[in-house]
């Protein structure tokens, strides 16, 4: 049985002070929540803080990788140096980093196959736009966002791997897909992987992230082919994010 993830992307957001009194917050709440693996994903400048903070039972993660190791990349972040901080996991692909700075499907793949070479969990963002919806394209464009770290990948890096299904309509706009649509992604995601192997797409975890919230974390995470939540601006609200939590362990 697949152990949910709630995984926060508090995105560009956050003040020293800011950090301690959340992760304090969830520090305090999460030790009556159990059945749930947790995930915070702060911005570079505060992964140390979060990891010198944060309770031992919560995960850290960065937002973003560079797809190379070392060299004269100013104002990158390479795998291994995320690594030296503590994280483990990394999120590659967000709809932001591809519609704002220019991540194509090809670096996304690269930067994937950087986090797991240093030893991190990508956790890979897939997902289309309100246009793509509207045209009846959302699971050709998540295939083929997939489609490009299996071609380099192939299927076992997702052994070891997350997916996060993001519609990007969704982020940031308060509106979050039906649960019955983000069940009908997912469970297109799962039969992707597991036409090349049907173990590795069994173990899978596929999360959710499209605004999600309190009131509606129960009803997405009923469903059964997703497994958590990526969590944007409901990660930065402590009794919002321990509600969501409580949801996935439920």
């Amino acid at each position: 049985m697949r152990r949910p993830l709630v995984a926060g992307n508090w995105k560009m957001n956050g003040s020293i002070d800011g950090v301690a009194a959340l992760v304090g917050g969830l520090n305090e709440g999460l030790g009556a929540i159990d059945r749930v693996d947790v995930l915070l994903c702060p911005p570079m400048v505060f992964l140390r803080q979060v990891r010198e903070s944060a309770a031992v039972s919560i995960a850290l993660g960065a937002q973003d990788v560079s797809e190379y190791e070392a060299g004269a990349y100013t104002g990158e972040t390479a795998a291994s140096m995320l690594t030296d901080l503590g994280c483990e996991y990394v999120i590659v692909g967000h709809s932001e980093r591809r519609a704002l700075f220019g991540d194509s499907d090809a670096r996304v793949a690269a930067k994937f196959a950087a986090a797991q070479r240093a030893g991190l969990r990508p956790i890979l963002c897939v997902g289309e736009t309100l246009a793509q919806r509207e045209a009846g394209a959302t699971l050709s464009v998540v295939a083929a966002q997939i489609d490009a770290v299996l071609a380099t990948q192939g299927v076992a890096a997702f052994a070891k791997a997350e997916v996060a299904y993001e519609p990007v309509w969704a982020i940031g706009s308060g509106l979050t897909a039906a649960p019955v649509q983000a069940q009908a992604v997912h469970a297109a995601i799962r039969a992707q992987i597991a036409a090349r192997d049907a173990e590795v797409a069994s173990g899978l975890r596929i999360l959710y992230g499209g605004s999600v919230s309190a009131a509606t974390a129960e009803a997405l995470f009923d469903q059964p082919d997703i497994d958590g939540g990526l969590v944007g601006g409901a990660s930065l609200k402590v009794d919002e994010f321990l509600a969501i939590c409580r949801s996935a362990a439920s």
